[in-house]
Parts: structure tokens; C-alpha cells; sequence
């Protein structure tokens, strides 16, 4: 029988794996498939080694507390309620906006992540139907699209609109940023209707990096929104829903029927307000990389949406028709030969790559990727 002191020495995590990247063959791998490949930094390792704890199912984690307490000050809401998962807090929004509206309907984009890559949870948890309208180029509904799927409460015919989902930045979409203005004109149109207007805001912080808005003038105009500390932020698990108290109070609520009621969690919140505080302005320096990526690219000819214009952190692009490889070759070429993971498959019949910038691709990295990219498809 293998000892316990042996299976630890055979598992334990490498000490020098604790880094920026993971290494193979003395080859620094650069990856650029998702912001949520992070490692944790030292500094917030050392948070989690020094937080203070308690059961915070109870409400009794300080650490916890002191999290939700900021990121309601920060974006401007009354109350906040932190969650191991965007999905899940994505998923306690719609549980709450639509507790007492058994009949409720909400209208998400087409090319949402809650739409597309959620698990379908608000038709077989909540029991949501919605109407999915179709985004612009900028991620942007039109107004009108949005006034022919909304449905009052006095026809039995109809569900009730009680929900309009936004995402902000888009992800399928390249990135995009939606300002201010735009959120508040649909938050207009929703309270006319009295209907709720909840963010998607995975990457809230790049849409408020890239538009020099401040996290609460860039939401006011929606009642609530999810924050997610484990994408560009680095933090290595959490999420933040935030709004009006009786909003939280019934999420909470959904949090516990989902299985998300955590005990001595402020461990992993220490990360997570580290990250809030330390990690934000950095980011700009991700959409900078981003965008030289975009300009190199479509100058060598490659297909990218927008005519190449990218907004914070997300880039796409496709092959040119007279590439060396095919789409399906290029994803192993490129990290045999340059040590760069990046992801295919997406959207127009799986022709399109998307590589996503963040704080453990510095421009060294970047360097190589648009390097390997043009060199092994350009004659």
C-alpha cells in the first residue's frame, strides 16, 4: 500500500511550476486560449495564507464580507454576494429577478454566454423560457427587436418579459465593449416595461478599463451583474453578484439550492479582493497586445471580424484561403513548433481562432505567437 507521505511526494505540485507558465522541455509555454489559464501570483498566494476565515454559509467569513462590501461600493449596488462560478452567479440572477413570476420569459442575445455556453440552466433550473434576438457587430441589440419580443402580463397567450440579459465585454464578439449610454438607454426602455436588466460581466472590469468608465457609471443603468474574478483579474476561482438588497437576499437563497454555500472560504476570496484591488489597470496592457495581434494579423491577410478593430482582450480571426494549414492542423502546429496553445472551433462553420490576452502573456509571448501564426500559414 502506497503511503500517504509517498503519494504527496508523487502529486505534490512542483515548485517551480508555481509561475507565470507552465514549462515543457525547458520551453516557456505561451498560452493564449482563455484569461482564465492564470496562475495565482505569489502576492495572492501569500493573501490566502493570511486571510481570516469563518463559515461563511452563516455570514460569518470576514474576508467574504469585506469582498462583497467592496464590490457593491465599487460598482455602485446596495448589496454583494460572492459565488464559486460566473455560471452559477449568471444562474442565481435569473433564480432571483424571476422568483415571483412563475410565467417569466427573459430576452438574451443569440451569441450569449448565457445562451450558449450555460448548460441551457435557465429553461431546466429556473424554468425560464427566453426569446434569443440577434446582436450587431458591437454586440448591441436594436431597440426595436427588443420592443417586439417584450410581452406584458395581460394576455394568456404570452410569458411575461421580466429579464433582458446584456454581456459586457462579449465574448463571441470579439471583446466588445458596451458604454455606458447604451446599457442606460436599455435600462430605460426595461423600467417603462418594468422589466429587470441584469449584466453578464465576466470581463465587466476590460469593458471598464477600455472605455476610461468607472465600474458604477458603466453599470448604473442595470439592476444587477456578475463579476468574474478568475478571468483577467488572475484571481483562481470566484464570481460577484451585485445589486439592490432583496435581489441579493433571494440569490443568496438560489446560491444554496445550487449546491454553492461555502464554509471557510475567505481562503480563496483573499485572492479575489487581491485581484479586485491590484489587477485592473493592467489591463490595458492586455488590450494593447490584443490589438497589435489584430493589426499584424489582418495585415498578413488573415479574416478577422469588425475589419480587425478589437476593443479589449478577446481577438478572432481565420485563415486566409491560401493558408499552408488547414484550421484543424494549425492548434498542435503551433504548439509543437512554438510552444503557443491557442483555441479553434468557434462560430462561421468552426473557422474562426480565438486567442485571449492576459496577465501571463507578456510581449515576449505575443512576439511568438503572431510569429508562429503568419509563419505556418503564409506562403
Amino acid at each position: 500500500m502506497t503511503s500517504t507521505a509517498a503519494l504527496w511526494r508523487r502529486y505534490r505540485l512542483v515548485g517551480s511550476h508555481i509561475g507565470r507558465a507552465f514549462s515543457t522541455n525547458n520551453r516557456r509555454i505561451v498560452d493564449l486560449r482563455s484569461d482564465t489559464v492564470t496562475q495565482p501570483t505569489s502576492a495572492m498566494l501569500n493573501a490566502a495564507t493570511q486571510a481570516k476565515t469563518g463559515d461563511d454559509v452563516m455570514g460569518e467569513d470576514p474576508t467574504v464580507t469585506a469582498l462583497e462590501d467592496y464590490a457593491a461600493e465599487l460598482f455602485g449596488k446596495e448589496r454583494a454576494l460572492y459565488l464559486p462560478t460566473g455560471t452559477m452567479a449568471n444562474m442565481c440572477a435569473i433564480l432571483s429577478h424571476c422568483h415571483y413570476n412563475k410565467s417569466a420569459e427573459m430576452i438574451i442575445g443569440s451569441k450569449s454566454h448565457i445562451n450558449l455556453y450555460e448548460g441551457g440552466g435557465y429553461a431546466n433550473l429556473a424554468g425560464v423560457s427566453c426569446k434569443q434576438i440577434p446582436e450587431d457587430d458591437d454586440a448591441m441589440f436594436n431597440l426595436d427587436d427588443i420592443r417586439d419580443a417584450c410581452f406584458c402580463d395581460n394576455d394568456d397567450h404570452y410569458a411575461k418579459s421580466t429579464l433582458i440579459c446584456l454581456e459586457n465585454t462579449h465574448n463571441m464578439l470579439g471583446g466588445v465593449a458596451l458604454s455606458e449610454s447604451y446599457i442606460s438607454s436599455i435600462g430605460k426602455m426595461a423600467r417603462e416595461r418594468d422589466i429587470k436588466v441584469h449584466i453578464d460581466g465576466a470581463r465587466i472590469m476590460n469593458a471598464s478599463v477600455a472605455l476610461n468608465t468607472s465600474p458604477s457609471s458603466l453599470c448604473k443603468g442595470a439592476d444587477s451583474l456578475t463579476i468574474c474574478l478568475s478571468k483577467g483579474l488572475g484571481a483562481p476561482m470566484g464570481s460577484i453578484l451585485v445589486g439592490e438588497t432583496e435581489f441579493i437576499r433571494l440569490a443568496r437563497r438560489a446560491r444554496k439550492r445550487l449546491g454553492g454555500g461555502m464554509r471557510q472560504v475567505g481562503v480563496i476570496a483573499s485572492m479575489g479582493m487581491h485581484a479586485l484591488t491590484n489587477n485592473i489597470d493592467r489591463m490595458a496592457d492586455d488590450h494593447l497586445r490584443a490589438q497589435r495581434i489584430a493589426s499584424e494579423l489582418k495585415g498578413a491577410g488573415f479574416f478577422l471580424p469588425r475589419d480587425g478593430k478589437v476593443d479589449t482582450n478577446i481577438v478572432f480571426f481565420a485563415l486566409p484561403e491560401n493558408s499552408k494549414l488547414t484550421k484543424e492542423e494549425l492548434p498542435a502546429k503551433m504548439l509543437e513548433k512554438y510552444g503557443v496553445k491557442i483555441a479553434g472551433g468557434y462560430s462561421e462553420g468552426g473557422r474562426m481562432f480565438r486567442l485571449v490576452t492576459h496577465m501571463d502573456v507578456d510581449d515576449h509571448g505575443i512576439d511568438t505567437a503572431i510569429e508562429g501564426i503568419i509563419s505556418l500559414c503564409i506562403p
